[in-house]
């Protein structure tokens, strides 16, 4: 059977040069990087190169990145570190209505130690409405928080709109961007954005799962959550996980050497398959064409199938796709990004997710669509009424 791997955002394959390179550190330079004879310096210089190698990708310097366990943990930090650090300047934060839930829940946890949090509603196509933002912004806001890219539907952000935007209201406010679904897949440059923070995962770039990294400017103060060896300058304590580091900036790397062989790849496949989606009769695309979104994200909605049925249909036939993020899949409920764009009610639990990575290709998405169009009519006949 045909195995096509459509769930990309929610992770995706190891590159085999990564894990080569994982199952060297693990197995001869295996020493903690914070031991001062020479097996703890060899542990240490695949810290030092992988920093070297994200911050080539971000055009920062490497001492502005930190490790640690992934996005979670990244936007925890982002927020609570802000909250904990700059309480003495203002409790006031802003997000919007279509974040990641390690985002939300970071926020009920702050509004519950006193913080007010303001959400920022979005357009159609998922873009933040900058003119509400502007209004939200004031001299006691500390954070603004903004996905990059929305994990469900691939809408960009004006990040660097968004980023004028704030310092210009209020310089001393910090600006975190969730670029978890962005990096690896757009070329991304906060400084150029006035981006304090940025949180990434490596499993969404074809390295391992449990290790990511925040960027954090210098001259930003935040207080760490992690507390202990005083690690990362003491930032983020705990011995790093060396060959997840190491695995995590060969894959930062690669993509930079490829990105624009990867970005067309993706886009390629996404096109493709938004093409052949919009032909057929009740089935409605939330995504958009081409650059104007992500290219490794379409999010349709199928009229009188539920996503759960069609998505299992889709397995049987060895198409592996979502029915939204990933981190919600044990806790199933209405999305609340596809609520924040406006659609359609009786859509809202029809709508599956296709995410692509680089080992896809065009012809996949042929295979998807033919099997979608087979499978609609006859799920249609058991619909519920």
């Amino acid at each position: 059977m045909k195995e096509v791997y459509f769930d990309n955002a929610a992770t995706t394959r190891v590159r085999p040069e990564v894990v080569e390179l994982m199952n060297k550190v693990m197995l001869e330079d295996y020493g903690n990087p914070s031991s001062r004879h020479v097996m703890g310096m060899h542990a240490e210089r695949y810290l030092t190169t992988a920093a070297e190698q994200i911050a080539a990708c971000l055009k920062v310097k490497p001492q502005e990145i930190v490790f640690n366990s992934g996005g979670t943990e990244g936007n925890n930090t982002a927020l609570i570190g802000t909250a904990l650090a700059r309480k003495a300047y203002g409790k006031h934060i802003i997000s919007t209505n279509i974040e990641h839930s390690a985002v939300y829940k970071p926020l009920e946890f702050l509004e519950s130690q006193g913080y007010e949090v303001t959400i920022i509603g979005v357009d159609g196509q998922g873009h933040i409405d900058q003119e509400a933002l502007k209004s939200a912004i004031r001299q006691d806001t500390i954070l603004v928080s903004t996905m990059w890219v929305n994990n469900e539907m691939g809408a960009i952000e004006d990040i660097a709109g968004i980023g004028a935007m704030i310092k210009e209201i209020n310089p001393k406010c910090y600006f975190h961007t969730d670029a978890i679904q962005a990096f690896g897949k757009l070329t991304l440059r906060p400084k150029d954005a006035k981006v304090d923070m940025l949180t990434v995962s490596s499993h969404k770039i074809h390295g391992p799962k449990g290790v990511g990294f925040m960027y954090i400017r210098d001259g930003v103060r935040i207080s760490p959550l992690i507390w202990g060896g005083g690690q990362q300058k003491d930032r983020r304590s705990g011995t790093q996980d060396v060959p997840g580091i190491a695995g995590m900036g060969l894959a930062a790397e690669m993509y930079r050497k490829e990105h624009a062989e990867i970005e067309e790849r993706m886009l390629a496949v996404k096109d493709r398959l938004i093409g052949r989606l919009e032909a057929m009769d009740g089935v409605t695309v939330n995504s958009e064409h081409g650059a104007a979104s992500a290219p490794h994200v379409v999010s349709a909605s199928f009229e009188s199938v539920r996503a759960e049925v069609l998505l299992h249909a889709l397995e049987e036939k060895g198409i592996y796709v979502s029915s939204g993020s990933a981190c919600s899949s044990n806790h199933p409920a209405i999305s609340g990004t596809l609520q924040a764009i406006g659609v359609r009610k009786e859509l809202l639990d029809s709508t599956l997710r296709f995410s692509f990575g680089i080992y896809n290709v065009p012809e996949e998405a042929d295979y998807t669509a033919d099997c979608i169009g087979e499978l609609l009519p006859v799920l249609r006949r058991f619909r519920r009424y």
